[in-house]
């Protein structure tokens, strides 16, 4: 554990708006803050050309993250449909986004332990073994196992990105800055819509090397970040700056907070992954293990949130978190909002293919418009809270605009639409989520010291992936028990049940010639199913909305955090203890 206290003897805390309080800036001799130790030591000795370094690594790694994000997922179809396992596509989504976002704390923990570049090292190790056997699968099951792999490496960089840029950037510019995140991609989806027509037509390299390629070329990326990072860590702790200690095992495992890692991610494993399966079970909720898993993970969760408060030493889900109105309300927004997004896109590859019609090119690019306006807003979004100190109002016009977008899609996104019409609404979408995805993170941010940063980030991206695994479960839940039924009552009774099952179970086998009445009536089928889930996201848009007059409004200041900022502290009591 790394620790100098410039001033020995001097303990400072600082009461702040929500309850929290300002701990030193070095480790005390824990080693619960390490990894922030690291951090501001480098930041000392890097000067400019570390600092230009450490952008150079940032842009690459976001780059690198965004063309995966942009490709995989379209490929994870064409490899269901391999395994003539479409149906499962929601399954799969629901159990790999529930490990997305279980492990997001236990990763920040590790950051702040070992240091970030320390823990991106491992996670990108995971992210190499996850994509070397899903390109090597010979079944949806080992393909399945290798995917929830890989998500702890993706998950991994994703709250790593966010925590490495809040690190060394200032509450005023951190909302412009955090959208540097999404930047790449107002590119990476076009050249993505070429790559996966290229590599999934007849002829082409196949889904495989599709997913195979990102393990050849993580590991020329990586040291572009971690270098150095590891680098000037290195260099201060030559001069002294920081110092290391070694941590017994049991202490290591009370600074992850092992067992409520554990409940964490078995809780929300057994009580979400049912939902999604239940409806591809043949006795659908009368399934004895599917209430047996339900109740299990319910009994979990409830142990998790007695041992968090009455036990941990040092929380994964700290109980404070859950009585500060900024960090509760946004992560609640952020967790309502993936969930209507999730919703609504689970299946929009899929619909876009058979409904539409659209090539894999096609198909890439009308899924991936609402990222793209995502991002190019956010950078807007991230401006103006630049200019004005101010987030509140934003979040709610980001808010409002997502409702609109949620009526909008009722109507224009059907099988008879116009392609103008389809893209109007995704584009309204990606106007609302650019505003709201990015100010939630730098609220909840801003209340807590720098030492706490990465949990309270880790915090609100578990909630919003959380809301995501549900809306996966939903949306699949929905799939599996209308759409056999829907296709039976546009194509008649005179279809048989072999055919029902390829088009429920395939989007390359079974579906009628294009053009074709049969095709006709699949694509109204698909649409009627779509129209249902996204009735569920235009239920908690209205809520989002509400939500959003609640958040309290803070002053975006020059320092990194309220709970730092000398500013603040005039404000606010301090307490001064001496040994």
């Amino acid at each position: 554990m790394e620790g100098k206290n410039p001033h020995p003897g001097v303990v400072e805390t600082l009461d702040v708006e929500e309850g929290f309080s300002k701990p030193a800036v070095w480790t005390d001799g824990d080693g619960q803050n390490a990894g922030v130790a690291r951090i501001e030591a480098m930041k000392i000795v890097q000067g400019r050309t570390g600092r230009w370094a450490m952008w150079i690594g940032v842009v690459v790694m976001l780059t690198y993250y965004q063309f995966d994000n942009a490709l995989l997922y379209n490929y994870r179809t064409y490899a269901a449909s391999t395994f003539n396992q479409i149906s499962l596509i929601a399954t799969l989504n629901t159990a790999a986004t529930i490990v997305f976002a279980v492990t997001k704390p236990p990763i920040a923990k590790l950051s702040n332990v070992f240091g970030r570049g320390e823990t991106y090292l491992f996670c990108a190790l995971c992210y190499i073994i996850g994509y070397i056997m899903c390109a090597s699968s010979s079944s949806f099951g080992v393909y399945a196992g290798s995917v929830i792999i890989s998500q702890v490496g993706q998950t991994g960089f994703n709250i790593l990105n966010d925590t490495i840029i809040a690190d060394i950037t200032s509450m005023r510019k951190r909302a412009l800055a955090l959208s540097l995140i999404f930047t790449p991609f107002l590119i990476t989806p076009w050249i993505s819509g070429i790559i996966v027509q290229d590599v999934v037509r007849p002829g082409g390299i196949g889904w495989r090397w599709g997913v195979g390629m990102f393990a050849i070329i993580l590991p020329v990326c990586v040291p572009i970040l971690v270098g150095p990072m590891l680098y000037y860590q290195r260099k201060a702790r030559k001069k002294n700056i920081v110092l290391t200690e070694k941590m017994t095992p049991l202490q290591l495992a009370s600074q992850i907070d092992l067992v409520g890692s554990f409940l964490l991610v078995a809780g929300f494993g057994m009580f979400l992954i049912p939902f999604s399966l239940a409806g591809s079970t043949p006795s659908k909720w009368s399934t004895g293990w599917i209430i047996a898993l339900i109740v299990l993970g319910a009994a979990c969760i409830g142990l998790l949130l007695v041992y968090e408060g009455k036990v941990a030493a040092h929380p994964i889900l700290p109980p404070r978190y859950f009585t500060s109105l900024t960090i509760i309300i946004c992560s609640v927004i952020g967790g309502l909002d993936a969930f209507g997004v999730g919703v609504t896109h689970t299946y929009l590859y899929t619909w876009a293919t058979v409904a539409r019609g659209f090539g894999p090119r096609d198909a890439t690019y009308f899924t991936y418009v609402n990222g793209v306006v995502s991002a190019f807003v956010s950078i807007i979004g991230g401006l103006i809270v630049m200019k004005y100190r101010r987030y509140k109002w934003l979040l709610v016009l980001g808010s409002g605009v997502r409702l609109i977008g949620y009526g909008l899609m009722i109507r224009l996104r059907g099988a008879n639409n116009s392609v103008v019409e389809l893209y109007i609404v995704q584009a309204v979408q990606g106007a609302g989520s650019g505003l709201i995805d990015i100010l939630i993170v730098v609220a909840a941010q801003i209340v807590v010291p720098h030492a706490e940063l990465a949990q309270v980030t880790s915090f609100v991206l578990l909630l919003s992936f959380i809301g995501s695994s549900i809306s996966s479960a939903v949306a699949g839940g929905i799939y599996s028990g209308t759409f056999k039924s829907a296709l039976r009552n546009h194509l008649g009774p005179s279809v048989s049940e072999s055919t029902i099952d390829q088009i429920f179970n395939s989007i390359t086998q079974g579906i009628p010639p294009a053009g074709s009445t049969e095709r006709q009536q699949v694509s109204a089928a698909y649409s009627d199913v779509l129209r249902y889930m996204t009735y569920a996201a235009l239920g908690v848009a209205v809520l989002i909305f509400v939500l959003s007059f609640f958040v309290p409004s803070h002053e975006l200041k020059d320092g990194h955090n309220l709970a730092d900022d000398d500013d603040a502290m005039a404000k606010e009591h301090v307490t001064h203890a001496v040994k």
